[in-house]
C-alpha cells in the first residue's frame, strides 16, 4: 500500500507539521487528521519507485564485485594522500598521491 503525505492546515490558513499515513489506492483522500481531527490537505510528491535507474540498483551497479566483473579497477582512499587497491587485479595494490 502507498504512504500519502498530509499536512495540516491550521483554522487561520496556515500550515502546520507534516505525517505520513498507508493507505489503500482506492481509499479516499483524508480531510481530518486521523488523531486529532484537526483540517489536513495532501501533499503530492513524487512516487519512490526501485528500478533500473534508482538508488538501489546504481549500489549494485558499483559494487566492488560488479566492478571487478565488468574489468575494472577500483580505489578507496585509505590514508592522506594513499589509496588502496578494493576491485579489480590491474594495477599496483597501493597508490601513494601525496606531494
Amino acid at each position: 500500500m502507498p504512504v500519502y503525505t498530509y499536512q495540516i492546515i491550521h483554522d487561520d490558513g496556515s500550515e502546520g507539521e507534516t505525517f505520513q499515513v498507508v493507505r489503500r489506492m482506492s481509499d479516499p483522500p483524508l480531510t481530518r487528521h486521523p488523531e486529532t481531527g484537526e483540517r489536513v490537505q495532501r501533499i503530492f510528491e513524487a512516487p519512490h519507485i526501485a528500478g533500473k535507474w534508482s538508488e538501489n540498483a546504481g549500489k549494485a551497479a558499483m559494487s566492488d564485485k560488479n566492478l571487478e566483473r565488468l574489468g575494472f579497477t577500483k580505489y578507496q582512499k585509505s590514508a592522506k594522500g594513499q589509496y588502496e587497491r578494493t576491485a579489480g587485479k590491474a594495477g599496483p595494490s597501493k597508490l601513494d598521491v601525496r606531494d
